[in-house]
């Protein structure tokens, strides 16, 4: 059961949640105003694009993605490039840098290492990442807005490299941010591992959703229903849909070597959303600000591998989790 607003805080200082952890006028910040979105960027010829960037495009069947042997490799080669990727644009996030500029970090980023951005070009989408500030729900256009101190961002990345995506994300701070939204951030990054740590082979995918939405839960926190993970692998969003919250619409199983992200978005504020006049950007209707973390995973035998993980196998995501999480 979901945490009210008028329950002590789960900190433990005494206060209501809605004073505390959850306090509006603290959270809230100025509104998030889109800018001016620059031109394409370019992929040199060399590196090669996914079907529905070709000329004319193709799109796979959304087919669920089991993953072994080569392919599986290939797949682990996607997702420590697109965490190399994630980990160099969100060392460049600061105050007064734009998004439109962690835009060309990430896609110079993406070249370098012979990848092209899953992004660009899908569905018309102009850019090589998806940055979404505050309020901003997801699917964010890099622009010309600088960041500003107290800002948080998303960063989602997706490389295609090898003939598959890797997609990952994370939610940081901009220079100095309230402990309330540092709060949001710690959760989400909490329930994202969660709801990965209890994916069980042959069990129901209904355990991300449940362990995602006990975290969210306790502290108070909204999980976005509308939005959820996706197979992954050649293509790159497939089946099955995942789930962050419980629905009995909900049947999927989780199978060995079916490749899958988790994802969850967490509110602070209400649910409702509208999309801007772009077409992709989604804004929370009440201004409150949400946070979003993302992982590329295979189920395996015994739990899940994380994929899109550095070296060493931290990440963005989880900078000093293990690879995996059984």
């Amino acid at each position: 059961m979901k945490a009210g607003r008028n329950a002590p805080c789960w900190c433990g200082s005494g206060a209501k949640l809605k004073r505390c952890h959850l306090h509006r006028d603290v959270l809230r910040r100025p509104a998030v105003h889109l800018g001016r979105v620059g031109p394409l960027r370019s992929v040199p010829a060399a590196i090669a694009r996914p079907p529905y960037a070709l000329d004319p495009p193709t799109w796979p069947l959304p087919e669920p993605q089991i993953l072994s042997g080569a392919a599986l490799e290939r797949m682990r080669h996607a997702g420590l490039v697109a965490a190399e990727v994630l980990a160099e644009t969100v060392a460049a996030v600061g105050v007064g840098v734009t998004t439109d500029e962690l835009d060309a970090v990430a896609h110079d980023a993406y070249v370098a290492r012979g990848a092209y951005p899953s992004t660009l070009g899908y569905h018309g989408f102009p850019k090589s990442i998806c940055t979404s500030v505050n309020e901003v729900l997801c699917h964010g256009i890099p622009d010309d807005r600088p960041l500003a101190d107290g800002d948080i961002v998303n960063i989602d990345v997706t490389a295609y490299v090898d003939g598959m995506h890797g997609d990952t994300s994370a939610t940081v701070g901009v220079g100095t941010i309230s402990p309330e939204a540092a709060a949001l951030i710690d959760t989400t990054r909490d329930a994202t591992l969660a709801g990965i740590a209890d994916i069980v082979a042959g069990e129901p995918m209904q355990r991300i959703a449940a362990a995602i939405t006990a975290v969210a839960s306790a502290r108070g926190y909204g999980v976005v229903a509308e939005y959820g993970g996706h197979g992954i692998g050649e293509v790159f969003h497939a089946d099955p849909h995942v789930h962050h919250t419980l629905t009995s619409r909900d049947d999927s199983v989780a199978l060995p070597g079916l490749c899958v992200t988790v994802e969850p978005m967490l509110r602070t504020g209400a649910p409702r959303f509208t999309q801007a006049d772009d077409g992709w950007t989604e804004i929370l209707d009440d201004g409150m600000p949400s946070a979003q973390f993302e992982h590329t995973v295979v189920v395996t035998d015994d739990g899940a591998e994380i994929l899109t993980v550095l070296a060493d196998g931290s990440s963005a995501v989880s900078p000093t989790g293990p690879a995996s999480a059984a």
